[in-house]
């Protein structure tokens, strides 16, 4: 499989491949045109609760993980269409979080691979 995560305030490049945009809001500051956004799955992200209640806190990552995890559960054929895309190309889980360690996407992409 061919998945990988970046910051959307990277640099798009041509090895980024179909990039996917995994955060409930659009990221601050940067226009649709500038992020190369190939497809925007909102319904992915945290939910809203979940998202504040977490507020980029490292101390509450592992709980924010295990949360997550359980809400991932019911997005199927979400991750699926992520799967079967990882078969054929490079696909990459773009998100806007400062932290890169404790963020949304450092979740889904080990949920996508653990389920494999």
């Amino acid at each position: 499989m061919k998945l990988t995560i970046k910051r959307v305030y990277d640099p798009v490049s041509s090895k980024d491949g179909f990039r996917i945009l995994i955060d409930r809001l659009w990221p601050r500051g940067l226009s649709k045109e500038n992020a190369g956004i190939d497809l925007w799955l909102k319904a992915l992200a945290p939910s809203t609760p979940l998202r504040k209640w977490f507020g980029h806190d490292p101390e509450k990552w592992r709980e924010f993980r295990q949360r997550y995890i359980a809400e991932l559960d019911v997005h199927g054929e979400e991750i699926e269409q992520i799967r079967n895309m990882a078969k054929r190309r490079r696909v990459t889980l773009v998100y806007g979080a400062r932290d890169t360690a404790h963020n949304d996407a450092v979740v889904l992409l080990e949920y996508i691979e653990r389920e494999t």
